[in-house]
């Protein structure tokens, strides 16, 4: 057993949380804690979840909240957990049995790393599918690739309990893309730890999946987690243009997209919001 809590957000997922609780019981190394943070089901994972812990030797915790989004599920674990390691596997992915041995050690041998991650393989709707370079996860810093796309697998992460307590948790405002905002967030500040391993297994495709449901809009959430992050001032001034670079596109794209779509007001608005940062970006 090795001294990590397992956070695992889910909502309305019984069978595949229970792949996913597979995948941790067959971990090489046990965790010291899993735990379940159920954020308003209404199917049948309180009783799945019973069932599964009598079935296996997990210290397997199971807390219900309404429902709030995965930011606040997490927090709610992050909150819980005991271990000095804190791993998360999103309840429709699952874990090759090597995961929280290798990336433990890593941890451990790596004392200067708050948080690492792992290489993933890929899902869609039961087909492998190959990450193009531009996918693949960094060592080091990483804030200019996150800057661009969602870099960090949620269920690739294990980080110290000192990670959240330097950088606080993640934004329950965003019902989407709350990652891309924190472990942006993170990056600006902290070196990852890439383990280069496929040791995680993300399945992808499904309409239950928030990245899914909040497709037509996404942006807006990633504008507004780059606007937040300008407020931040322990920004380097390379970082700080890189973000409002990054702002003018996203805004601009955005705003295209409205004014095809007949919104007029809120064309309007993001392109004078993208206007506003390329001043800020030209006079920086």
């Amino acid at each position: 057993m090795i001294d990590v809590s397992v956070i695992i957000p889910t909502y309305n997922r019984s069978k595949r949380l229970l792949k996913a609780l597979a995948s941790v019981a067959r971990q090489r190394d046990l965790p010291a804690e899993v735990i379940v943070v159920d954020d308003g089901s209404s199917d049948e994972t309180r009783q799945d979840v019973v069932l599964f812990k009598e079935a296996h030797s997990l210290n397997l915790r199971y807390h219900f909240q309404p429902n709030r989004g995965p930011a606040a599920a997490r927090n709610a674990g992050i909150r819980m957990a005991r271990g000095s390691c804190l791993a998360f596997l999103d309840s429709d992915d699952e874990w090759h049995r090597d995961k929280l041995t290798v990336q433990y050690e890593a941890l451990r041998t790596n004392p200067d790393y708050l948080v690492s991650h792992t290489m993933e393989r890929w899902f869609r709707d039961g087909e492998h599918l190959n990450q193009k370079k531009y996918h693949l996860p960094r060592h080091g810093d990483i804030f200019t690739h996150a800057l661009q796309l969602c870099c960090v697998g949620m269920s690739t992460v294990m980080a110290r309990q000192e990670l959240f307590h330097r950088h606080g948790v993640f934004n329950e405002t965003l019902r989407c893309c709350e990652d891309y905002e924190y472990w942006l967030r993170v990056g600006a500040l902290e070196k990852f730890y890439l383990v280069e391993k496929r040791l995680t297994v993300k399945h992808g495709g499904r309409p239950d999946q928030v990245s899914n449901l909040f497709r037509v809009g996404m942006d807006r959430f990633r504008i507004q987690a780059l606007a937040k992050l300008l407020s931040v001032s322990s920004l380097e001034r390379h970082q700080r243009a890189a973000v409002r670079k990054e702002l003018v596109k996203r805004c601009t794209i955005y705003a295209k997209g409205c004014s095809r779509h007949g919104k007029v007001d809120e064309a309007s608005f993001y392109y004078q919001l993208a206007e506003f940062c390329r001043t800020q970006y030209c006079s920086s």
